[in-house]
């Protein structure tokens, strides 16, 4: 899944006046997501480790329900980090479909702004507000 598209050049970044989702946009894109993923697993493996080496018996209440307290928040941290994993491998999917980088909804390209701050993003940022907008209400009434 991670194979490259093409080669980037150095300090490479996505312009808005280049053809969108070429090669180059594709493979930039495919980097930071392959990256930020293999961050976030590292890490996660990490919170493993520091979760069993802390695995140790507390005696003291106040201890333990400190490190209950903490244990709780590293693993809703580890279960956000594990859904992030599975939008960042789903983006490279569609970036190897060759769908990335186009609103789900609408079919129209995801400016280029957005895809720097949220390369996951899967709707253009109207959708999203339109979106983001039915959740509201949905949990209003």
């Amino acid at each position: 899944m991670d194979e490259r598209i093409c080669e980037l050049p150095d300090g490479y970044r996505p312009l808005e006046s280049e053809e969108f989702m070429n090669n180059l946009q594709r493979e930039y894109f495919r980097r930071r997501l392959v990256g930020w993923r293999d961050e976030l697993q590292k890490n996660n493996g990490d919170v493993i480790e520091q979760l069993q080496s802390d695995g140790e018996t507390c005696t003291d209440t106040a201890d333990r329900a400190s490190t209950e307290t903490e244990l709780t928040y590293e693993l809703r941290s580890k279960e956000r980090a594990y859904k992030l994993i599975r939008k960042i491998d789903e983006a490279l999917s569609r970036i190897k479909n060759g769908n990335y980088g186009y609103c789900e909804e609408t079919g129209e390209p995801i400016s280029l702004k957005r895809l720097e701050a949220r390369p996951v993003a899967m709707l253009g940022i109207e959708a999203q507000e339109r979106h983001e907008k039915r959740e509201r209400v949905k949990k209003d009434d």
